[in-house]
């Protein structure tokens, strides 16, 4: 075997195998799905409710009398909009420190922390997806609807977000994959991700090279099958048109 072979193989013995530190990368693995997964459950629903607010006012904005309700809806419209200024101007990590260290102060759950944080961020970018996949929607669409005899939730529900959804699945793909990539930064708050587990590996061998590696091939390989498995949506939704 040639000699950088053994001395690679004797690098992951020693960073890896030793002292069983492998099960800091495979409980940072753990813990980086779990807020992925639940913090992007968060973000759509939030980002699908903020989303059918603002377009709902700017579709009716247009000679609509003021109301007690259309002054409602329009304070409504303005909390979702300082919702989105604020988040999306603010980095997520510095979302994530307040989360943590000012409004969950008295909680030391930082997983359950770090899954409201990514899915309130989340929810932001995710709501100006919707937004602009229903504004893309004909307003003919929901004039059909209406002509159906369907009310506005019912056009909503069965017309106009299955359109906007296939419109924007790409994006909300990619945002997905922003968000797996953006919980590397949940170390911050003392929970153990993979990026984190790869220091802690760090502090312990003083090696850098083998950990950072195989984090890095760990967070590619799940943003290539998570893409591959988009891809198969996408070409369901397709198919499914004919």
């Amino acid at each position: 075997m040639p000699e950088f072979l053994l001395d690679l193989k004797e690098q992951f013995i020693f960073t890896f195998i030793e002292d069983e530190r492998w099960r800091y990368l495979v409980t940072g693995l753990g813990n980086t799905l779990l807020i992925t997964l639940f913090a992007g459950i968060i973000g759509v629903v939030v980002g699908l409710v903020v989303a059918l607010v603002r377009s709902s006012y700017d579709k009716t904005a247009d000679g609509a009398r003021m109301t007690f309700g259309r002054f409602l809806f329009s304070v409504l419209n303005w909390i979702c909009k300082l919702y989105l200024t604020v988040v999306r101007g603010t980095p997520v990590v510095v979302q994530l420190l307040i989360m943590y260290y000012v409004i969950f102060a008295t909680s030391r759950n930082g997983v359950l922390i770090a899954i409201v944080a990514f899915g309130i961020n989340s929810g932001a970018y995710v709501a100006e997806i919707f937004r602009s996949g229903i504004m893309a929607v004909d307003n003919g669409q929901t004039e059909a609807g209406r002509s159906l005899g369907f009310g506005y939730v019912q056009t909503m529900r069965y017309i106009v977000i299955p359109q906007a959804f296939k419109t924007v699945l790409p994006a909300l793909a990619n945002e997905f994959i922003v968000l797996l990539k953006e919980t590397s930064v949940a170390g911050y708050v003392a929970i153990i991700d993979l990026t984190k587990g790869a220091y802690i590996i760090i502090g312990r061998t003083y090696k850098a090279f083998m950990p950072l590696i195989v984090v890095a091939l760990a967070y590619l390989s799940l943003v290539v099958f998570f893409t591959y498995l988009v891809g198969r949506l996408e070409r369901r939704l397709r198919n499914s048109d004919h």
